[in-house]
């Protein structure tokens, strides 16, 4: 993975399982130079010692055909022999390290004490996988994102996988957010977008992205802390190229992870109207399911333009078609 970009890019942001599949989808539609993704890190998280960032390895090992497909994040074929050890001695075993995934996490923290930052470690560790397309942590600096429940302010992991989502959650933070900024290539590629004119630096020549797409994460704590990151609503606003998202909600219902929960107790509806809503002003269309085409007009209605397809990604070839819908929707808004 290079850490300049040069080439017209379709930037896609993502969180981890449900954004992973599409931008498997995207990378096996485009030239790996042409498909840059950012991950949200949020969730990362320091565990046993060691720097986790579960989105990043879901993209990660998805990119290099090396995720377990069944439980859609780890590698295939992994061993717990570590864990098992660990529980043996009494250890903290409540997030799942599997043998060979340890081994990331071990590259990770001595890269990052040595000094490089996130960025230059994920593409180290990228190289080494061989993913051929530019994966970008949203930052350098770490946020950290907790949830509101009845038992006060939860740190994401604990929430979502020690109690297994079963808080309702009233609110969302993200711990540091004002003071991180974009990781250099992210930062020089926003730039690119909000820019006609001058060098927008990092080796990003300006003009450089074709348009954006907001993968089907969950919005709140997948998508949010990317989006709240100083410069980056704002540069999404004054964009010159399109912004598409696709909805994680089929009718009425998540299919992975709690973003339907969420939106519930945070009183919201859970359709796709109240997604567009939630990025309204950023995005220029929304994809929705067909089960949802009834409610293209309310919708189109908030001044975001709508394709109706199937969105359920069980298959490559549902990724790899979901993808395609998506990248001519985007032609489509670009050259309408």
């Amino acid at each position: 993975m290079s850490e300049k970009i040069s080439e017209r890019q379709v930037l896609a942001l993502s969180g981890g399982v449900g954004g992973a599949k599409l931008a498997l989808g995207l990378a096996q539609q485009l030239p790996p130079e042409v498909l840059t993704v950012v991950a949200n890190t949020g969730d990362d998280f320091d565990h046993l010692g060691f720097p986790v960032s579960p989105d990043l390895d879901t993209l990660m090992y998805t990119l290099a055909g090396l995720n377990d497909v069944q439980q859609g994040w780890g590698l295939a074929d992994e061993s717990w022999q570590f864990i098992a050890a660990l529980r043996r001695l009494g250890g903290d075993d409540w997030f799942q390290l599997g043998d060979r995934d340890l081994a990331t996490h071990v590259m990770r923290r001595q890269w990052l004490s040595a000094g490089d930052g996130l960025q230059q470690v994920t593409a180290k560790l990228c190289a080494a996988l061989g993913v051929a397309q530019c994966l970008l942590p949203m930052s350098d600096d770490p946020v950290r994102t907790q949830v509101l429940s009845d038992d006060g302010w939860l740190d994401f992991q604990d929430y979502f996988v020690r109690q297994q989502c079963r808080p309702e959650v009233t609110a969302v933070r993200f711990l540091a957010i004002n003071s991180a900024r974009p990781a250099p290539l992210f930062d020089a590629l926003l730039s690119s977008i909000a820019t006609m004119d001058g060098d927008t630096g990092g080796g990003v020549a300006r003009e450089s992205v074709e348009g954006v797409i907001i993968c089907p994460s969950n919005p709140f704590v997948s998508i949010d802390p990317i989006l709240a990151l100083p410069t980056v609503s704002d540069r999404l606003r004054q964009r010159r190229v399109p912004v598409v998202a696709v909805s994680p909600i089929i009718d009425g219902r998540a299919i992975k992870g709690p973003t339907a929960k969420m939106m519930a107790a945070l009183a919201m509806p859970v359709t796709s109207v109240a997604i567009a809503e939630h990025y309204r002003g950023l995005i220029d269309g929304l994809v929705i399911d067909c089960a949802d085409q009834a409610l293209a007009e309310a919708i189109e209605a908030l001044g975001i333009s709508v394709l109706s397809t199937p969105t359920l990604m069980e298959s490559v070839d549902d990724k790899r078609r979901l993808a395609g819908y998506c990248l001519r929707f985007l032609s489509e808004l670009r050259e309408g």
